[in-house]
């Protein structure tokens, strides 16, 4: 019996031929030296030495040859592939310092420069939003109203159809401004208003209607100060009388506010409920900024803003009523009105996800400047 043919080579690879082997690296070679920036190198690194690159492709049938001839194919292979490796670094060299004496002079700092040590500020986010809403109204053809943050007990509670027995006007909700000498405070007559109102019904005295009118400004009850009560805080609140106005004009007036502010899908609802100062009094709710009242009744999908119940409340509204435009020298048996109001800190927390309404008014720039100087 003869012996085997140990030098007869069944398998021939057209990969591992040496003329395919120098095309590779050569090809290999050029993509390198075009490369102008990193970028264009990565991607050719990527092409010519990654795991799919010609090469590699090419070192792994080296396992189809006879064991006789995977010794040259492999030396073949494994030179290429170090002379593209070499070349690759040294064009990633050469191309790290182009991009290094570039950014030397691209990003040069003029050290002898001064500099502004005062960082750049911003407004505060309750100022900011107290305008936005006050703009929503003066588009519509409302007028601007201020009244004074220290007001006689008569504005405040008396025009507005507050009894004397109101609990709302008791020392625990109210700040009463300390009377001459021999007279407590609940007695001076003067209280830190407690709601914008006060300026509705300066207006209503002041001019004839119709009257349309946002009365923005700060007010003060005595709360403590914690997450969501603060001693101190803002309204906004509206006031439109004129001829044939109905719970209709108020419903639509809420709903354009809300969609300006919120987004134009969204819608409001009116709840009953008691203010001594409209007649008939609801609650305003909006739909869930977040959810959009999905997540009611989908135990799949909670919503932590709405609790779950797709409704937001937003503040209080209704007509005015007919005791105040009496009050305030005003024809009931001719004209009607609606007023709302609701809190801006409320507002800014629904509108931002502000957690802590101590944030607001602790002064810390880190706070407030995230929120810029939107004017």
């Amino acid at each position: 019996m003869s012996a085997p043919n140990k030098s007869y080579d069944p398998v021939e690879v057209e990969a591992l031929k040496p003329e395919e082997i120098e095309r590779m690296r050569d090809e290999a070679l050029a993509a390198f030296a075009a490369a102008g920036d990193l970028d264009a190198l990565a991607h050719a690194k990527t092409a010519h030495t990654g795991g799919t690159s010609p090469l590699a492709l090419a070192n792994r049938e080296i396992g189809a040859l006879p064991p006789q001839a995977k010794a040259a194919a492999g030396k073949l292979v494994g030179q290429a592939r170090g002379i593209v490796s070499k070349a690759l670094a040294a064009r990633q060299t050469e191309l790290e310092a182009e991009r290094d004496a570039r950014v030397l002079v691209e990003e040069a700092v003029d050290v002898t420069l001064p500099y502004d040590r005062v960082p750049a500020g911003a407004r505060h986010p309750l100022t900011t939003l107290m305008e936005r809403v006050s703009d929503v109204f003066v588009s519509m053809g409302y007028e601007v109203a201020e009244g004074p943050e220290v007001e006689a007990e008569w504005f405040n509670f008396d025009a507005l159809n507050f009894v004397p027995d109101h609990p709302a006007r008791q020392m625990q909700d109210t700040f009463f401004v300390q009377g001459p000498e021999g007279t407590t405070g609940d007695e001076s007559g003067v209280v830190l208003r407690t709601h914008t109102s006060p300026v509705q019904a300066r207006t209503l005295i002041d001019r004839e209607p119709p009257v349309y009118v946002v009365c923005p400004g700060r007010v003060y009850r005595t709360d403590e100060l914690d997450a969501t009560h603060t001693p101190v805080f803002h309204q906004i609140e509206l006031l439109a009388v004129d001829e044939g106005l109905t719970m209709a004009d108020l419903k639509g007036t809420l709903d354009h506010m809300v969609q300006a502010l919120f987004g134009p899908d969204m819608k409001t609802r009116l709840r009953p409920n008691f203010f001594p100062f409209t007649e008939p009094s609801a609650e305003m709710d909006m739909l869930c900024y977040v959810c959009r009242g999905e997540s009611v009744g989908n135990p799949d999908r909670p919503c932590r803003t709405c609790g779950s119940e797709g409704w937001i409340e937003l503040g209080g509204c209704g007509m005015v009523n007919p005791k105040v435009l009496v009050a305030c020298g005003v024809d009931p048996e001719k004209y009607s009105g609606f007023a709302f109001g609701f809190g801006i800190e409320r507002m800014l927390m629904f509108r931002h996800n502000v957690d802590d309404m101590r944030d607001m008014v602790e002064g810390d720039v880190r706070f407030t400047r995230p929120f810029g100087m939107e004017i």
